[in-house]
């Protein structure tokens, strides 16, 4: 069904954060906005870098672009464009970029009266990403700490940077992110099926209620979170797998130097185990 038909009531002036009613407007079914053109600039110009990069590179397999951060010399300074500028030029347009959506979002939020969980959640994605390329490389003094733009090179990147600290599994932020991550999956694929299983009865029975959902949980595990509950528990683990990962790789090497497994020691150091 097309949403045109009360899509009109909705396109209400006012809300902006930035312009007033000068990029107040849409283009087809997408709001523009100050933001909406920021996003754009930010987008196509890290783009065009990128193939820039891929350019000076040699190659157009996508696989194979590598665009590495500065070398360690250059701590915190600018560096030639082909020595590590164009990494960090592109890094700017992508934050400027990230920025810009989540404030187009708040826009949005605020011209359809609702609340701003949806910037804020994307915000945390944003948070992740500006702890590898600016937070992390700060605190070590380099912009060489942050990791490459490149398929096969970002993979090389993180799996050099877990075999540096011996066992990245034993970093503990890094269990409470999986854990996050797996415990995320599980929930939405519990709900979605749940959704599917009512709204697809077999042939001849009716559409199944929120109080059949609710009762096949009760009777499976003995409670049921709820309509509401179930979607403010599946973004609380999402968010919480976000920040963890952030916050795991954050503390390692700023915080952490050495092998995680010896992290463990005062665990065996308890004096219950003498």
């Amino acid at each position: 069904m097309s949403m045109l038909s009360y899509e009109k009531k909705y396109r209400v002036r006012g809300g902006t954060l930035v312009g007033g009613d000068l990029f107040d407007f849409w283009v087809g079914p997408f709001y523009v906005g100050f933001f909406g053109v920021t996003t754009i600039f930010f987008a196509l110009l890290g783009t065009l870098l990128i193939i820039y990069g891929a350019a000076l590179q040699g190659t157009g397999n996508i696989w194979l672009i590598n665009i590495p951060p500065p070398d360690l010399k250059y701590g915190l300074g600018f560096a030639p464009i082909k020595e590590g500028g164009l990494w960090q030029a592109i890094t700017i347009c992508a934050i400027g970029a990230f920025c810009s959506w989540a404030l187009r979002q708040a826009e949005i939020a605020r011209k359809l009266g609702m609340g701003y969980h949806i910037p804020v959640a994307f915000s945390v994605a944003i948070f992740a990403y500006v702890t590898l390329v600016v937070i992390r490389p700060v605190l070590m003094g380099a912009w060489g700490h942050g990791f490459p733009y490149g398929i096969w090179s970002h993979l090389d990147w993180v799996s050099n940077t877990g075999y540096q600290y011996l066992h990245f599994h034993y970093n503990p932020a890094h269990m409470l992110a999986i854990s996050f991550f797996f415990g995320t999956t599980l929930i939405l694929s519990l709900h979605a099926s749940l959704v599917l299983s009512a709204l697809n009865p077999p042939k001849g029975e009716p559409v199944k209620t929120a109080e059949h959902e609710n009762t096949f949980y009760r009777d499976i595990v003995g409670y049921s979170i709820g309509t509401l509950g179930i979607h403010r528990l599946g973004l609380f683990a999402a968010l919480s797998a976000g920040f963890w990962s952030a916050v795991c790789i954050v503390i390692s090497g700023p915080f952490w130097t050495r092998g995680w497994p010896e992290w463990w020691g005062w665990w065996l150091n308890l004096p219950i185990w003498s």
